[in-house]
């Protein structure tokens, strides 16, 4: 990431970390030791984690080295906020008080160099792909959860495995327009949030767009995967927005 004497604010998401893929943990956590610790905020929206089966999975050695990397960042004075995924939406309090972060509901608006900002996974713009907007609201009502995560923790892995299975079979068949944000779902929580600016990830399509809303320019800001991007972050600078490396 670029050398900077300002204080940034620094939004990541779809970092999707697993012990499966280890050239991309070491960039975050190499991350985690450099770059964000000269910003004055961490905001990661979703899918830190390839997925979460709960927070009884911390004892992990994989899973133990991440929290602890986000403790010792958060340990320099960086407040670091997360945002939960469709892939890590099980990730609670715990966890939360192991990392050192604070937990954000989705979507919220977080007041970004005095300028509202409204954030979100990005999942929930998503419309055009009902079936998984189903599922969606399925495993995040609260008796689904609790239903879960009674289950022994391998039971619940097994049974993420097999979802995940079946959710990269699906794709393959998905038109792609469906799995993207839908631009009147773009335009409808602008306008509920009364806000310009829009951060989101999900969809892995890093890039900055401009909607025009009742006359008005608002600015929506899409984070990449770290897979692809190699470790991009979306910077909020005194000079301004910008993605950094």
């Amino acid at each position: 990431m670029s050398s900077s004497n300002d204080k940034s604010a620094l939004f990541i998401s779809d970092i999707h970390l697993s012990p499966h893929d280890p050239a991309t943990a070491e960039r975050f956590l190499a991350f985690l030791a450099s770059p964000a610790r000269s910003a004055a905020s961490l905001t990661i929206l979703g899918d830190l984690f390839d997925y979460w089966a709960g927070d009884d999975d911390l004892d992990d050695p994989f899973n133990a080295r991440i929290v602890a990397a986000l403790h010792a960042l958060a340990d320099t004075g960086v407040a670091v906020s997360f945002m939960a995924g469709n892939r890590d939406f099980l990730i609670g309090n715990d966890f939360s008080a192991a990392a050192g972060l604070t937990l954000l509901a989705d979507p919220c608006i977080r007041d970004i160099a005095g300028t509202p900002t409204l954030l979100t996974h990005g999942d929930l713009l998503c419309t055009d792909d009902a079936d998984y907007q189903i599922f969606r609201r399925q495993v995040r009502a609260p008796a689904w959860r609790s239903q879960f995560l009674a289950k022994p923790l391998g039971v619940r892995k097994a049974e993420i495995e097999a979802l995940r299975a079946s959710s990269e079979r699906e794709k393959k068949i998905k038109p792609l327009a469906i799995m993207d944000v839908n631009p009147a779902a773009v335009a409808a929580m602008l306008r509920q949030h009364q806000v310009r600016t829009l951060i989101h990830g999900h969809t892995h399509h890093q890039g900055q767009h401009t909607h025009m809303l009742d006359g008005q320019a608002c600015a929506r800001w899409v984070l990449g995967d770290w897979g692809a991007s190699r470790g991009t972050a979306l910077a909020c600078l005194a000079t301004g927005w910008c993605f950094v490396t």
